[in-house]
């Protein structure tokens, strides 16, 4: 007669697969992996907050909010196992979807903005919520949680290996050398997210399909068997290198806006006389490819001796703001605007028809009227001329030569007046 403890249980393990399971557990325990998992997660959070600050860039507090999710799970994973898997385990799935939607839209501001915009904000409401109402199909309900978290970690990885496109604002920045603007160049920090999120997709793929379609599906995260062993290291790897990642990536973003910033007016966040000239190029090259007119005005400021005399520096200052406000309010979108001398402004304007200057000087004028009294308490006024490229123009400097010659003119027929270069009609 054979013992009870002798009678085979239905569904168990053969002799192979208990050894091979055995083995595994001795060689890792999931319960020690997983709570290293939330010690780095917590420390990974703490390091951002340090390195980054308090107040960081939009982009970099979504990546603490990541991290900080990220900490939230696995303090949640390590909650359930106190009692109450169905209410812990969903909310830890919920903060862990939360957490990668968190990171795609850190990337959005990082790069450009990439598909998907939906599938991150529906993922975190419904992953969690039908993984709650299917809890008791152990089969169904791993692979319902794996699959989406896959699903969110390749709209990553795509975010990552699709190419950004700088918009035009930055593209002298984008297309420097990375010696000479590091901030310009994302691929180190995009392959070191790509090196920590595919592994853990991976994974997900893996035990997902273990679950929908394997005979032994886990039933818990700290199960002896090898495919949460391999979970819970493609979790460690990740957060080791999401936390270098997100570092390199606000770096590259503190670097780049350096960068764009030592290229810009202190006083009026118009571009520099030789960021004016250096933009110039790539337009004059494309208004020479293309046919297309373009023109540059060379705007000063009247009487500006006089308003330092009345009302001071902090009144010339603030005149100087006004009209460079002004200018940036009026112009064009692709219209480049600089400042080139003390009150000498340049305004560089695109696919620029005949009419063009005259229209924006009428623009501007009439900007100028309604807020100069109402924001400075005087008056203020310009004289501007204005020039048109020509095919013998070899730079910048050869529009700005004639350009300036007209501003004289209008200067000495009175100030207060828009003049065209000589031979054309203003």
């Amino acid at each position: 007669m054979r013992r009870a403890d002798q009678i085979p249980i239905e569904n168990e393990p053969d002799a192979r697969t208990r050894h091979l399971s055995e083995r595994t557990a001795m060689q890792f325990d999931n319960l020690t992996l997983f709570n290293l998992a939330l010690l780095q997660a917590l420390s990974s959070t703490a390091l951002l907050l340090l390195l980054t600050g308090w107040r960081p860039s939009p982009a970099a507090r979504r990546a603490h909010a990541f991290m900080g999710l990220q900490a939230l799970g696995w303090l949640l994973l390590a909650v359930a196992n106190f009692g109450n898997e169905r209410l812990w385990l969903s909310l830890a799935l919920a903060a862990f979807s939360a957490s990668l939607s968190t990171l795609w839209w850190a990337l959005q501001l990082w790069l450009t903005p990439r598909p998907g915009r939906a599938l991150a904000l529906l993922a975190p409401l419904l992953m969690p919520l039908v993984y709650g109402l299917q809890f008791d199909d152990v089969g169904f309900r791993g692979a319902w949680a794996q699959y989406w978290l896959a699903l969110q970690l390749g709209m990553l990885v795509l975010s990552l290996v699709l190419p950004s496109k700088p918009d035009r604002l930055h593209y002298e920045l984008a297309k420097a050398p990375a010696h000479i603007l590091p901030g310009a160049d994302n691929r180190r920090w995009r392959s070191v997210l790509l090196a920590a999120f595919l592994p853990l997709l991976l994974v997900c793929l893996a035990r997902g399909s273990v679950g929908a379609f394997g005979k032994l599906a886990p039933n818990s995260l700290l199960a002896p068997q090898a495919i949460n062993t391999a979970l819970a290291l493609a979790a460690l790897w990740g957060l080791s290198l999401a936390v270098l990642g997100l570092v390199l990536a606000w770096r590259s973003e503190v670097e780049a806006e350096l960068a764009r910033l030592a290229q810009l007016d202190g006083l009026t966040g118009l571009s520099d006389g030789r960021a004016f000239a250096a933009r110039s190029v790539d337009m004059l090259s494309t208004a020479r490819r293309h046919r297309e007119p373009l023109a540059l005005m060379v705007l000063e400021i009247d009487n500006i001796k006089a308003i330092e005399a009345e009302h001071g520096q902090a009144g010339t200052e603030r005149a100087l703001v006004l009209f460079s406000s002004c200018i940036q309010a009026q112009m064009r979108l692709g219209d480049l605007a600089g400042r080139l001398g003390p009150d000498i402004f340049g305004l560089l304007m695109d696919r620029c028809e005949p009419q063009g200057p005259q229209a924006m000087d009428q623009r501007l004028r009439t900007a100028l009227s309604l807020r100069a009294h109402a924001e400075l308490g005087f008056t203020l006024d310009y004289s501007a001329g204005w020039a048109k490229l020509r095919h013998g123009d070899r730079n910048i400097e050869d529009l700005v030569r004639r350009a300036e010659t007209a501003l004289y003119e209008a200067k000495r027929a009175g100030h207060g007046r828009l003049q065209a270069e000589p031979g054309l009609e203003c």
